[in-house]
């Protein structure tokens, strides 16, 4: 019997079998119908609507240490806030439309209230001085829903590792690890006991498992052996710090009881295997040079200091532009393959080869 040859009948009969001739004959017109335009049906998934901004008022703000302020946030109509887990951050739309991001330090218990630490950085972008300037109890902004790019994954035996405002995300990460009973350490430095946020706050959680270290006390910065010596055999480290600590405790970890790092920076990542290329800002705009070790945003900046950005690590999306000739080199964890497809390029992070020109969508 081929394909097109109805079988016969099911009772041996030398006839075609009539329900089987009714079942080929209402394939055959019902296979094409789902073909067509009212009724094909997109096999990928289709996009998710864009999910809404929260509305959040100023609560409290209070000063932690020399130049860090904590904020609270709540929903101004006392409403519960979204769930959120250790390490994540919320995503801040300031008076003057910057955006920034900024690990929350409270208690994912608490759905009432979220909770920031911001130090006050003059030769910053800009986000930390208005902070600081601007954002007072009754001030009334938007901001994304939690995020999470740095997951605490609770693992038996953990290291807690942060450098000044770094605490910040640590900080939930170690009341998480006394809700669950882990055996964990927290090590926090600083240049002296007043740059240290949260002291009194870890020193409640555990004194016994709590280490603050300040450079003027040990005349200088701990090295990576020094901090990674905490570490119980087989511990899962978590560091979060600007990028000299970073590089030290990276360097560190094979020769130490760790057995993994996890770690998040609260500043741009050091450029590394970069190329000299260029940016054009428009088809007919000026040509800029970006050497290897610059971002393309830092240039672009130069030109256009209005340009937004935020996280300047590739996942936030803040300072997404448009290529519209040339081949990027994507470095960012954030676009999918259909948006590079379409252009969008996360200057902040991705580059292109060596003497390659992008042309960007800007003027």
């Amino acid at each position: 019997m081929d394909l097109l040859t109805p079988p016969p009948d099911l009772y041996g009969r030398p006839r075609a079998d009539g329900f089987m001739r009714f079942i080929t004959a209402f394939a055959d017109r019902y296979s094409p119908a789902l073909g067509g335009p009212l009724l094909r049906r997109n096999p990928r998934r289709p996009l998710s609507r864009p999910t809404p901004s929260l509305h959040l008022v100023v609560t409290e703000r209070r000063r932690l240490a020399a130049d860090v302020v904590e904020l609270s946030f709540a929903d101004p109509s006392g409403g519960p806030l979204p769930g959120w887990q250790p390490g994540a951050h919320l995503r801040l739309a300031l008076p003057s439309g910057r955006e920034r991001h900024y690990s929350l330090s409270g208690d994912p218990a608490d759905r009432t209230t979220y909770r920031i630490a911001v130090r006050r950085l003059p030769e910053g972008g800009g986000g930390s001085v208005e902070v600081h300037d601007t954002l007072h109890p009754g001030t009334r902004l938007t901001a994304r829903r939690p995020r999470n790019g740095f997951a605490f994954c609770a693992e038996p035996t953990v290291l807690l590792l942060a450098g000044g405002i770094g605490i910040t995300p640590l900080l939930p990460m170690a009341r998480e690890a006394r809700r669950h009973g882990l055996d964990w350490r927290l090590v926090h430095v600083g240049r002296s006991a007043d740059t240290l946020p949260y002291a009194d706050e870890l020193r409640a959680l555990d004194p016994r498992r709590v280490v603050l270290r300040t450079d003027d006390e040990h005349g200088g910065a701990p090295t990576g052996a020094e901090l990674l010596a905490h570490a119980p055999r087989g511990a899962a480290v978590y560091c979060c710090g600007p990028a000299p600590m970073l590089t030290a405790v990276q360097r560190a970890l094979d020769g130490s009881p760790a057995a993994s790092l996890h770690f998040e920076r609260f500043g741009a990542a050091p450029v590394t295997g970069g190329e000299p290329f260029a940016v054009r800002l428009g088809a007919d705009g000026p040509t800029l040079d970006v050497p290897a070790d610059r971002s393309a945003l830092d240039v672009l900046r130069e030109a256009r200091p209005g340009l937004p950005y935020s996280c300047h690590q590739g996942f936030c999306g803040t300072c997404e532009v448009r290529v519209l000739a040339g081949s990027p080199d994507h470095r960012d964890r954030r676009l999918t393959p259909e948006q590079r497809a379409a252009g969008a390029l996360l200057p902040c992070v991705s580059r292109a080869a060596e003497g390659e020109t992008l042309v960007l969508d800007l003027q």
